[in-house]
């Protein structure tokens, strides 16, 4: 009898797999966030990007210059600062709007439906029949090397995909029972967008964000690569490809800098947004 009853409690206990350990969001936002302090500190550490030494052009990297120095004998390390400052801010910048943007036109439409609904959609559409590259060629030619420029079109391409999130997932919940129940009791629209609302599309916007970054700095580096990004003299990680690019068999270290280092920029970005998909679907 007692065999029998260990069975059957045995076969009736549950059985605890033990859930594998999610990535940490924590290690590559450290990443990030050392590599864009070093380019803020470098305002003050580093010599000054624009300075040129034409007796010293195409140093190797030494106790001068540590990154060696460029075809004008401008400091690589401090060129490579700038240029991390002008394309974090850029890229940061216009996927935070383009998250207000988005996330506000989506909640609006899913809330309202009706014309409301039918206008948004129509607009999110039109943007998107462009490709994003164009729409920021057509909006930087009206303004060349203008940041402005540049930032409006980083921002008008990238608040789509926010709002093509938002708009769906906002309609199902506003459809769940939590929310009618909630209406039903008497809570105005502010409790909903607080409770109900925000907390399943925090983490996901947040993951969205991280590509939307990831994305503006390889687009911001392409435009600078064909000369229609950011001007000279000011710095960005694409045109010091570009300009090294000639130079690359007497000095491979002056090309090597800036693609290493829009390389780890990109991973530490889309390792950011993996990470923090997997902490909220865990």
């Amino acid at each position: 009898m007692s065999q029998i009853l260990t069975t059957a409690v045995t076969a009736q206990a549950p059985v605890v797999k033990s859930s594998p350990k999610t990535a940490s969001p924590w290690r590559p936002a450290a990443i990030l966030l050392a590599l864009a302090a070093w380019a803020v500190a470098s305002i003050w550490l580093a010599q000054n990007p624009h300075n040129q030494d034409l007796t010293g052009i195409l140093a190797a990297p030494g106790a001068g210059h540590w990154l060696g120095t460029d075809h004008l004998g401008r400091d690589v390390l401090a060129r490579l600062g700038e240029a991390v400052r002008v394309s974090l801010g850029l890229a940061v910048g216009s996927a935070s709007l383009a998250v207000c943007v988005g996330a506000a036109l989506g909640l609006l439409a899913a809330w309202w439906g009706g014309w409301v609904d039918r206008a948004c959609n129509l607009l999110a559409d039109a943007i998107a029949a462009i490709p994003g590259l164009l729409w920021v060629l057509l909006i930087g030619a009206l303004a060349p090397g203008q940041k402005w420029a540049l930032y409006s079109g980083l921002v008008l391409t990238a608040w789509v995909e926010f709002f093509r999130f938002i708009r769906p997932t906002a309609r199902g919940l506003l459809m769940s029972d939590q929310v009618q129940a909630t209406r039903m009791l008497g809570f105005d629209s502010l409790y909903v967008l607080r409770w109900h609302i925000w907390p399943p599309l925090s983490g996901s916007l947040l993951k969205l964000w991280s590509y939307a970054v990831a994305n503006a700095v390889l687009a911001l580096a392409a435009l600078g690569f064909i000369n229609v990004g950011i001007r000279p003299p000011s710095a960005e990680l694409g045109q010091m490809m570009t300009e090294a690019l000639p130079y690359y068999g007497e000095a491979p270290w002056l090309l090597a800098a800036p693609v290493l280092l829009l390389a780890v920029t990109v991973l530490v970005l889309q390792s950011l947004s993996v990470a923090i998909a997997r902490r909220f679907e865990s």
